[in-house]
């Protein structure tokens, strides 16, 4: 336990540093190798990784059809419900985020437009890992399909001889989704940002992944034309803020939910009573011995830290200083506090309200930002499947009137060329009448 008032300014700074995320030189061209051959053999290449780093043989890299759409007959009754009625969630609450277009005439004649146009190609990334992730297909998914992308391409890798988990091609189903690769890390997203023969090119790329993953991403995004991602990627983390009426399982259980993502995961908890932090020590402690990923959860916690505060008030404060991916809030009167919130990529009120909740069905989106960026990043939602643009429509009248500001700014910034392409409209409108 660490008191927040005791620290010296350098103490409390370090008591919210993040894990170093790896992103060695060794890694940058190790990924800057892969793509190379991405961009020079393709598909070719891409069988070779799947050899290399999956070891698989007789590899293939597009699922077919009728095992996507045959996919909801290996599953369970109770799984593909608990997909069926997360995709519903997720799906209403993303419908409702649809962009309507503006239209306003800022002067006499001169009308403005903002529109929003869909992303023409997207890629979405789903790691392999440990287990199957259909909730990352959803959550990306169902935004591609709303926004009516022409082209949706989804990439995981495939372990082994084994095929890709029939959870994951029925979540993909449900989401519209055709094109499902069999290929990961920094292979599968270089093949989505050049295209190769049996991979869509796309225009933006989604999701999580390992450190040769984000990598990846980040040097395509850096240096191939028109190529996007959508927010830079770090380790899982939460931060909770809990008041002496808290439950201290309810807090263990939501700091350990997070910290059995990885070992370079974060979690946080900010109290104003010693007690609560005292019992929820212990309630990890006993927690910790029930569940599988011990070691790793563990091996988090070392990053973590529980955190003595005087005031709720003063948690706020800390809290928006580390700007944390997911932030809840176990307090008796939540909502009052809300206005308190800044810096926080997806915020969970009240007891009852696990993180859990917000990354598999609440209808929420679990992709955030992490590592500090809520600061300046948001989660992902609708309307990072869309581009906007402007239009002007200006009729005779409306470029008389604008030319009075036009003419005196050009001139201003000395672009001649600027006040010709005026000047020569009013001559003409001056010579018809």
């Amino acid at each position: 336990m660490i008191r927040w008032n005791d620290l010296t300014s350098q103490q409390q700074r370090g008591a919210l540093m993040r894990p170093a995320v790896s992103a060695s030189a060794s890694i940058e061209a190790t990924v800057n190798n892969i793509i190379e051959q991405v961009k020079q053999l393709g598909d070719a290449a891409l069988i070779t990784f799947a050899e290399k780093f999956d070891k698989r043989s007789n590899v293939r890299l597009i699922v077919p059809q009728d095992e996507i759409d045959n996919s909801a007959h290996a599953l369970s009754t109770e799984l593909k419900a608990a997909i069926d009625t997360a995709y519903n969630n997720i799906k209403m609450f993303h419908q409702a985020q649809r962009p309507k277009n503006i239209e306003l005439e800022t002067t006499a004649g001169v009308l403005c437009e903002l529109r929003y146009q869909a992303i023409d190609a997207v890629g979405l990334y789903v790691p392999g890992g440990s287990a199957p992730l259909p909730s990352s297909v959803l959550m990306q998914g169902v935004c591609a399909q709303l926004s009516g992308a022409n082209t949706i391409v989804l990439a995981t890798p495939v372990n082994g001889d084994k095929r890709i988990d029939p959870a994951i091609l029925y979540a993909a189903k449900l989401c519209g989704i055709t094109t499902v690769v069999e290929s990961g890390g920094a292979g599968a997203i270089a093949a989505m940002a050049f295209g190769t023969n049996s991979v869509p090119k796309v225009n933006k790329v989604f999701g999580p992944g390992n450190s040769y993953v984000t990598m990846a991403k980040q040097l395509l995004s850096q240096n191939q034309p028109g190529f996007a991602i959508d927010m830079p990627a770090g380790p899982s983390e939460v931060l909770v803020i809990a008041d002496q009426r808290a439950n201290p399982q309810f807090i263990a259980a939501d700091l350990l939910s997070q910290a059995e993502h990885g070992q370079d995961s974060q979690v946080i908890l900010l109290c104003n009573d010693q007690e609560t932090i005292n019992q929820t020590q212990q309630a990890i402690s006993s927690q910790l011995s029930c569940l599988p990923r011990a070691d790793i959860a563990k091996a988090a916690m070392k990053n973590s830290s529980l955190i003595l505060v005087d005031s709720i008030e003063q948690a706020f404060k800390v809290s928006a200083e580390y700007g944390p991916e997911h932030l809840i809030l176990q307090l008796k009167e939540p909502q009052k506090y809300l206005d308190l919130v800044t810096n926080a990529g997806s915020v969970f009120v009240g007891d009852y309200t696990p993180e859990s909740a917000g990354d598999y069905a609440s209808g929420t989106n679990h992709v955030l930002p992490t590592y500090g960026y809520s600061k300046v990043y948001s989660s992902l939602n609708l309307l990072d499947f869309f581009r906007t643009y402007t239009v002007q429509t200006i009729s005779k009248k409306g470029l008389k009137s604008l030319s009075a500001s036009i003419l005196p700014l050009a001139k201003a910034e000395g672009l001649d060329a600027h006040a010709y392409a005026v000047k020569v409209r009013l001559e003409q409108l001056e010579n018809d009448e």
